[in-house]
């Protein structure tokens, strides 16, 4: 008995051994399963499927420890959803913005600094204004991914009615075209919004006009001849009657709609806007020829971004920007501005997009539209300067010049006022 009784012992200790050395074998041993990268975008699904489905799972294949799942955000439901994220510390490791958001969330720290993670070599591989607008401070914080830029998108039609023979290529030909083709055909020439909440177009104008919005120590810089002389170029042609009277009320929208019925002679907007009005009014899509983008005496060509930015708390920052990079390399530029009908902002991948155009035979209006874009940016920057508090800037802008527009103020006073407030609130 007593030996049964040792055996049985013997045997449950053996038993308990085995157990707990594979608990430890547990403990001890490295998950196997590879880390996941969360990368968000803003509404390219279902169109860009495929080509993230590609790309992603060339990456993968490339890096065998780091698997990627892709979730697409509604455009108007990425400020809130990120900002939520960030909150509840469940933010994404990519994340795609665009700069005037991501820079607010910059001054906040949000973002990974990229220069001590990348070489000096990986930076100059995009364009070096458009890079330089993804600093805050001197510190870098987004890759460069994806470009648009405005070109002149005209109705033929009534510039032949109204006898002009050449888009305008200047703020100053602007509004002669806007008064001869009022005169002449009783239509506007063009729409523009003075809504704060809607686009930058107006304050970008200024600065190609040679304004300077803000000064080296972040005080405003527009309280000059050059600021009151802009001022006064959009508070003439409004009251004049050469702008539509909702630019005061109605954003960017309605600019495409006025086009789109033949109620405007022009419409700023990037190359892809030419299929829009291809579907919604063929009829002057027709009728439609593309120039390039109107400047002021500068000379500067604007351009729009979108980036990748990498929210600091990633538990794999160096996965993360081997991904990045990944995406904003000159091959992946080049197959996604060649499927979205935009502009890359890799340097390599620009001269292989604007070598295709040259050597192509499409000779189609958006084929000529994209071709401007391409040409025009050795010449385009972000003509606003990185500032934590844009909409400040903005609103103060808008809402100034809008009373000047309505006589509540001259130009000067709504100059200063502008300036104040932006001194103020800034």
């Amino acid at each position: 008995m007593l030996k049964i009784a040792n055996f049985r012992r013997f045997l449950i200790c053996g038993l308990l051994g085995l157990i707990l050395t594979g608990v430890v074998s547990c403990l001890k041993s490295p998950n196997t399963k590879a880390p996941q990268l969360e990368f968000w975008t803003m509404q390219l699904q279902p169109k860009f499927n495929g080509y993230f489905k590609d790309a992603i799972g060339t990456f993968e294949v490339a890096n065998p420890g780091i698997k990627v799942h892709w979730v697409d955000v509604p455009w108007g439901a990425m400020q809130g959803k990120i900002q939520a994220a960030m909150g509840s510390k469940t933010a994404p490791d990519v994340v795609n913005l665009n700069p005037d958001f991501a820079i607010q969330l910059a001054a906040r720290n949000a973002w990974l600094n990229l220069d001590p993670v990348l070489t000096k070599g990986e930076s100059k591989e995009y364009l070096p204004s458009i890079w330089q607008a993804g600093t805050l401070d001197g510190k870098a914080f987004s890759f460069p991914w994806y470009l648009t830029s405005n070109i002149t998108i005209y109705n033929q039609e009534l510039f032949a009615k109204a006898g002009i023979v050449k888009p305008p290529t200047t703020y100053q030909e602007l509004a002669q075209t806007a008064k001869q083709i009022k005169e002449k055909t009783g239509k506007y020439a063009f729409f523009a919004t003075f809504v704060p909440e809607d686009t930058n177009d107006v304050l970008e104008s200024l600065v190609q006009m040679g304004v300077q919005l803000v000064d080296k120590q972040g005080k405003a810089g527009f309280n000059t001849p050059a600021g009151k002389a802009a001022f006064q170029y959009w508070v003439d042609l409004y009251k004049q009657g050469l702008l539509p009277r909702e630019s005061l009320t109605q954003g960017h929208q309605q600019g495409i709609q006025l086009y789109q019925s033949g109620e405007t002679a022009m419409l700023f907007a990037g190359a892809p806007f030419i299929d829009t009005i291809a579907k919604n009014a063929p009829q002057i899509a027709n009728i439609s020829a593309v120039a390039p983008q109107i400047s002021g005496q500068t000379g500067k060509k604007g351009v729009a971004v979108m980036n990748l930015v990498i929210p600091r708390t990633t538990k794999t920052p160096d996965a993360a920007v081997k991904f990045a990079l990944f995406i904003t390399n000159a091959t992946n530029q080049l197959a996604f501005a060649q499927a979205s009908d935009t502009l890359p902002s890799n340097v390599q991948a620009v001269t292989d997009y604007t070598t295709k155009l040259a050597s192509g035979n499409d000779k189609s209006t958006i084929a000529q539209g994209k071709s401007i874009g391409a040409q025009q940016l050795a010449q385009s920057e972000i003509l606003i300067p990185p500032l934590k508090n844009l909409n400040v800037l903005k609103k103060a802008i808008y809402d100034n010049l809008q009373a000047a527009m309505l006589d509540e103020k001259t130009v000067e006073q709504a100059v200063a006022n502008a300036a104040n407030t932006w001194d103020a609130g800034k």
